[in-house]
This record gives structure tokens, C-alpha cells and sequence, in this order.
């Protein structure tokens, strides 16, 4: 993946108000201690059913960081892709996501500030049994382009 080359994601004038990214996730148990070993995260909430049990929530829940990573990873993809960078955002969690769960991603581009250089995006997350489990609110900085890069790949990227 580091060696190969990638070309940089769309510019702010190729990207238009309205335009939609559906994504689709399931969260495995890989992904899951892949996330908690990466950060040594040891939340009993997250990892022990005994504990989850006698919690509100009943049975273990995806770490909130993991949604937040398949937002920020869907950005630097596909909207605006490669080069891109987020640099605000505001997130709601309306429900929790389970192991095993299937989760359905929106994104939604609401504006396009040329003039800053962002663009503002809408995402709405849903579980398997359609329930809204996050709204979240970014803005994004698109690839930026010197004239010499200009929709050429990259060697280290």
C-alpha cells in the first residue's frame, strides 16, 4: 500500500453541493481488537460481556473512536479522496453500534466554500434495523494542487 502509487483526490472546483457517498461497514471482531490493541484500550464496555450485561446497553458496544475512523477513512477514500483533510467536526451519537453490527453511512456534501477552500459535509449513520445511530457535521479541506502535481500520482503516496 505505501508504494503504491495513488492519484490525488478531487478539487474543490470538481465537487458540487448536493452530491451523496453511500458506504456500508460491518464490524468484525478483527476490527475490533485491531482498535483496542492499536490503543490499549481496555474499556470493559467494549470487550466483557459479563460487564455489558449489567449496563443499560446489555452487550458490548463499538467503540464510538471506531465510527469516527470509517468517517474520517471514507473522506480520505472517496469524498473528496486522496489529499484531503479534515479540519472540524461535530458528531452525535444517538444510539450505540454492537459487535457484529452493520452499520449504513451517508455522506451528503452541503456547501462548497471555494473562497476557504472547504467543503461542508452531512453524515447520517444507520444500524441494521434502520435506527440513526450518529449524525455528524465536518469540514473538509480538499486536495490542494500546485501546477506541476496537478492530477498526477504521487511516488510515496
Amino acid at each position: 500500500m505505501l508504494l503504491k502509487k495513488r492519484k490525488l483526490g478531487r478539487k474543490i472546483e470538481d465537487i458540487k453541493a448536493g452530491e451523496k457517498l453511500s458506504l456500508t461497514e460491518k464490524i468484525e471482531d478483527k476490527d475490533l481488537l485491531l482498535y483496542l490493541g492499536l490503543t490499549n484500550d481496555a474499556n470493559p464496555l467494549y470487550i466483557q460481556h459479563d460487564y455489558a450485561s449489567q449496563t443499560p446497553f446489555k452487550k458490548p458496544i463499538v467503540p464510538s473512536i471506531m465510527l469516527i475512523g470509517i468517517i474520517n477513512s471514507a473522506v480520505s477514500k472517496y469524498l473528496p479522496g486522496p489529499g484531503s483533510h479534515i479540519l472540524s467536526q461535530n458528531i452525535t451519537y444517538h444510539k450505540p453500534v454492537y459487535h457484529y453490527g452493520t452499520v449504513k453511512f451517508l455522506f451528503e456534501v452541503k456547501e462548497v466554500d471555494r473562497d476557504q477552500q472547504q467543503v461542508n459535509i452531512n453524515v447520517s449513520a444507520e444500524n441494521e434495523e434502520n435506527d440513526l445511530v450518529l449524525e455528524a457535521s465536518l469540514k473538509v479541506c480538499p486536495p490542494r494542487f500546485n501546477d506541476a502535481t496537478n492530477g498526477q500520482a504521487l511516488e510515496n503516496f
